[in-house]
Formats: structure tokens, C-alpha cells, sequence
């Protein structure tokens, strides 16, 4: 399956990787010449997840995709609604969050 994105490039997306893959946590390092994001699923009672994805970004467009979720969020935020973030109510729940280093 081929699209055409506003940029004006033809992206191939292949039936298995359009399936995607769930992810509730995101570990964030970087070095001085890359960023990586590892993508998990973390499950009620189970003490290990497994990584589905790992993207590996140059610092420049680390901060270009930082950009666009922003944008992002914003258009979503301003067509459905605020996202809320529940903040925990216990110190035992301490679920993962995205974003952890």
C-alpha cells in the first residue's frame, strides 16, 4: 500500500507494518549523535515488557518530532478536548508513564 503525504513523498506502508503495534510506555535515552525511543507494553501483574519498537533519531529530528506532537496535540485538543493526565492517587499506583528515561 503506497500513500502520498503532504510533503509530496510516496510512503510505502506494507500490511504489517500498518497493523502497528500497542504501546502504554516509552523509554527515552540518547547519546550525543542519537535519540532512542523504545516502545513497550507493559500488563497488569506482569513484571517484564517486551519492546515492540525501536526508533533511533538524530538530535535534529528528535526535536522535529517533538515539534510535531506538540502541533498535534494541539489540533486534537482543540477538535475533541483537553487530554487529561490522572494523577495517581496512591503512591502504589504508580503505573508506567510515557516518557520515562
Amino acid at each position: 500500500m503506497t500513500e502520498t503525504t503532504p510533503f509530496g513523498i510516496d510512503l510505502e506502508l506494507d500490511e504489517t507494518v500498518a497493523e502497528g503495534h500497542y504501546s502504554n510506555l516509552a523509554i527515552i535515552s540518547h547519546s550525543t549523535s542519537e535519540f532512542i525511543i523504545d516502545f513497550a507494553a507493559v500488563l497488569p501483574g506482569v513484571q517484564k515488557a517486551r519492546v515492540k519498537s525501536r526508533i533511533i533519531l538524530t538530535p535534529e529530528h528528535a526535536k522535529r518530532l517533538l515539534r510535531s506532537l506538540q502541533e498535534n496535540i494541539v489540533r486534537y485538543e482543540s477538535n475533541v478536548g483537553k487530554i487529561v493526565i490522572p494523577v495517581p492517587s496512591s503512591p502504589g499506583d504508580t503505573g508506567p508513564k510515557m516518557g520515562q528515561a
